[in-house]
């Protein structure tokens, strides 16, 4: 299916580039997420009248990211779980858990931003995760996690 980015997509395009990618993929997640619409030739002007709209949102948008990532970077989170004897943990910390300390701690950030490249965190230990807040910023946050005994 052809479709025009409305969004930067990684591994697809940039704003305002006409791909072809599998007819799932636009219909199921890029085109009800708001990232592509169809490459029809009415969507096609209409996107040309609009261009330069969607392009100062989107550099609005990746200078608030970048601006939130100075702040996020190297940014240490102390997360205590119920862990044995041996430095397992009951359990383990996820992105969602991480996500969560850090709107406490102030940050706008969601899970899906979250990024643990070795799966969730079943020790007590310190690890570094990624946190991509925008296709372009992608930050390390260290998390620190300490064990309770039960």
């Amino acid at each position: 299916m052809q479709i025009i980015l409305l969004d930067k997509v990684v591994n697809v395009g940039n704003l305002g580039d006409v791909v072809k990618v599998k007819d799932g993929y636009a219909r199921n997640f890029l085109i009800p997420s708001g990232r592509a619409r169809r490459a029809t030739a009415s969507a096609k002007a209409e996107f040309e009248a609009k261009r330069v709209e969607l392009e100062k949102a989107a550099a609005v948008k990746l200078a608030e990211c970048q601006v939130l990532g100075a702040k996020l970077g190297g940014t240490t989170i102390k997360l205590t779980q119920k862990a044995g004897v041996d430095g397992r943990l009951f359990g383990s910390v996820t992105n969602a858990d991480i996500a969560e300390e850090l709107v406490k701690a102030g940050y706008k950030v969601v899970k899906s931003q979250v990024r643990m490249p070795n799966g969730p965190i079943k020790i007590v230990s310190e690890s570094a995760v990624s946190v991509a807040l925008h296709t372009d910023v992608v930050v390390e946050v260290n998390v620190s996690v300490y064990g309770e005994t039960a």
